[in-house]
């Protein structure tokens, strides 16, 4: 679905990259085998099932891609048509994203996929944030296909185009590959967690509209890309040991934000019997009442990183962004976008996961905030 500039013009090829992609990505998301994954239960007492191959899709994609450019460079072609034409891509998807916003919305008033629904009497409103928090067509999740297999898969894609893009341009260049290598390992944390992501404040309280899905279908392509973009023109030459210091500690950040992860993952499936870092896990089993007033049980993790802050996992996902973003140098600030845009929404994010939490947790959550009293940061914040 790519093609080179010399052989075809402008929009047809854009078209037929981002569709032939999602295509793609379609088969894979229904087609490739994995176990079955639950989310947590809802407001309304609905627990979403997801068939977890992400980590399958992504590699899967990873390999194609790689099969595709050995192919098309063997043609004299280049996959970096998409750099060439990024404009026309961010456009594209910019228009699709509308449209397809407005059908979810539709979808939402009259073809729900379950009582997770409702509308504020707000059209526009309803537009920006969505109609339904778990929308399904032909049995596959909206928002895995545009969270998931677009845009947390597009920016590796575009990642390693842009660096495929500035090795033909300027040969090896070790601050692009520094920064592309560190990407690679975030997203291949990412996918191996997959069925972790579908208990965050995403998927849990975001609906399915405009907030989310423009965000996944072209914020994420046209922004959270802009480090490797940069780079392409304004490469930067860092040194063997500046390098590999940047690397150390990149892969040690993800290091920690996976092992938090896993602490979380670890606690739900041994119902909070097992141990943390040594010791007993210390837990807080939290109540909470659906809206048909059945009561449910939750399981707070107190200790090892959840001991340290209620949202620490946070700090080492920032140092990675921050990691693989400094090998660009400091001539200009536009690099640091995303790590700037990033510190805000996480941040944010964590006054409301505790609005959330205080509200469905109320007293236990109180308990808990006790235990552990600051929210990233211990001593600051």
């Amino acid at each position: 679905a790519v093609v080179s500039t010399q052989s075809t013009g402008g929009t047809p090829v854009v078209l037929y990259a981002i569709f032939g992609y999602m295509l793609f990505a379609l088969i894979l998301q229904a087609t490739m085998p994995g176990p079955r994954a639950e989310g947590p239960v809802t407001p309304k007492g609905n627990v979403p099932v997801y068939k977890d191959n992400g980590f399958l899709c992504f590699l899967v994609t990873i390999a194609s891609f790689v099969g595709l450019t050995v192919y098309l460079k063997q043609q004299g072609l280049t996959p970096t048509i998409v750099y060439d034409r990024f404009d026309e891509v961010l456009v594209t998807l910019t228009l699709f994203s509308l449209v397809f916003c407005a059908v979810l919305q539709f979808k939402g008033y009259f073809f729900p996929s379950s009582s997770d629904h409702g509308s504020s009497g707000n059209l526009l409103f309803d537009f920006y944030w969505g109609t339904e928090l778990y929308p399904r067509v032909f049995g596959l999740d909206v928002k895995v296909f545009t969270n998931c297999r677009f845009g947390m898969t597009i920016w590796p894609l575009l990642c390693l185009i842009f660096a495929l893009k500035s090795y033909e341009l300027h040969g090896f260049v070790d601050s692009m590959w520094v920064s592309c290598f560190l990407q690679m390992v975030y997203f291949t944390k990412f996918f191996w967690w997959e069925a972790g992501y579908m208990r965050t404040i995403d998927i849990m309280v975001d609906r399915a509209g405009y907030y989310i899905c423009w965000g996944c279908l072209v914020y994420i392509t046209g922004f959270y890309t802009s480090v490797s973009l940069y780079l392409v023109n304004k490469p930067v030459h860092l040194g063997g040991p500046l390098s590999a210091v940047i690397l150390v500690l990149g892969v040690l950040s993800i290091a920690i934000n996976f092992l938090a992860d896993k602490q979380k993952q670890d606690i739900r499936a041994s119902d909070g019997k097992c141990l943390i870092w040594g010791k007993p896990a210390k837990v807080i089993r939290a109540k909470y009442v659906l809206e048909s007033g059945e009561q449910r049980e939750s399981i707070l993790l107190a200790s090892g990183w959840w001991g340290v802050g209620r949202h620490f996992h946070y700090v080492p996902e920032l140092l990675l962004a921050f990691f693989w973003t400094v090998p660009a140098g400091f001539e200009n600030l536009m690099p640091y976008s995303y790590v700037i845009f990033l510190f805000i929404l996480l941040t944010h994010r964590t006054f409301r996961d505790d609005e959330k939490c205080g509200a469905k947790y109320t007293s236990f959550w109180e308990t808990y905030c006790k235990l552990v009293p600051y929210k990233m940061i211990p001593g600051i914040f």
